[in-house]
């Protein structure tokens, strides 16, 4: 798409933005206004406020901004192009190789977070483990906004590795998460039945189910979505099983999934005696999103015989 596709050579901001969001939505991304504002933001570094003035009085349209609105329309997550994913407090780095977090996933640092507050009394000092973190968006959201924490994450991908490490070494994370290379199946052993909380956010879709949306299904890597086996369960398990082996009795859990398992997984965790106030929590849409339990008393009878 060059100059001339998008409007006139001598278009300003304000036409731009226009036409670009009618591009965008004829490509059928959801929020196209929004999507064009900011990859126009992104390229004149200012934000939302400042861009609309600009808009206003007819500034010119960057350098940039029909290459970067190509791309869009062609399904790119607007997030591989801006190289930022906003989730929480956090700025997060992201690109291609690397799952780009949800807003449904901030309910899981929301739930750990809450469970930690509501234990303060006797967790001075929290140790967090996150299974599968990949951007380390979770790892690092739970060490910026809980300071007394000390986080340990697990991801397998040599390329989300790559980018969770940049995003676990920001400022407002505090160098409080210790991230290895690993399979969260057998992660940090040396910290078996010592953990207070652990998370995941694992891969979970069911093998037949592709995702709706191009950019999650063209652009988000494999080894981040598929869960393994029909029902997308086999992570998942093995989530709860690296949780079983890390907590302390009385230490919390709570796994996003899709919400087709959250019955299966809630029903293969209460019948378990190691396990205790089993819940289910929804998302942003009011789908159940996320299942937590407590390690239970049982578990630690059961380590203990012979």
């Amino acid at each position: 798409m060059s100059n001339s596709a998008g409007g006139a050579g001598g278009e300003d901001l304000g036409v731009a933005l226009r036409r670009a969001t009618e591009l965008l939505a004829e490509a059928g991304v959801p929020s196209p206004r929004a999507d064009a504002e900011l990859l126009a933001e992104h390229l004149l570094g200012c934000g939302l406020g400042r861009l609309r003035a600009l808009a206003v009085v007819g500034s010119p349209v960057p350098d940039g901004f029909w290459e970067l609105v190509e791309e869009r329309a062609k399904r790119v997550p607007l997030q591989h192009l801006t190289g930022v994913a906003h989730f929480r407090q956090l700025a997060l780095s992201v690109g291609p190789g690397v799952f780009v977090p949800r807003p449904e996933t901030e309910t899981v640092v929301s739930l750990a977070l809450d469970w930690i507050g509501a234990h303060r009394a006797v967790l001075a000092a929290p140790v967090v483990v996150d299974l599968g973190t990949g951007s380390g968006a979770i790892a690092a959201s739970i060490a910026a906004e809980c300071p007394t924490s000390h986080v340990h994450a697990v991801e397998l991908s040599e390329f989300a590795f790559a980018w969770a490490a940049r995003n676990v070494a920001l400022p407002e994370v505090g160098g409080r998460v210790d991230l290895v290379l690993g399979d969260l199946r057998t992660a940090f052993p040396e910290l078996d039945g010592t953990v207070d909380v652990v998370v995941s956010n694992p891969p979970y879709i069911p093998a037949g189910m592709v995702p709706r949306e191009p950019e999650a299904a063209e652009h988000d890597p494999e080894l981040a979505l598929y869960g393994g086996g029909e029902d997308g369960l086999a992570l998942p398990l093995a989530a709860i099983a690296s949780a079983a082996r890390l907590l302390r009795p009385g230490g919390f859990f709570v796994m996003e999934h899709a919400e087709v398992q959250a019955g299966s997984l809630a029903s293969r965790l209460s019948s378990d005696p190691g396990w205790t106030q089993v819940a289910s929590h929804q998302d942003l849409n009011g789908l159940p999103r996320a299942t937590s339990a407590v390690r239970s008393e049982a578990a630690r009878v059961e380590e203990l015989r012979p």
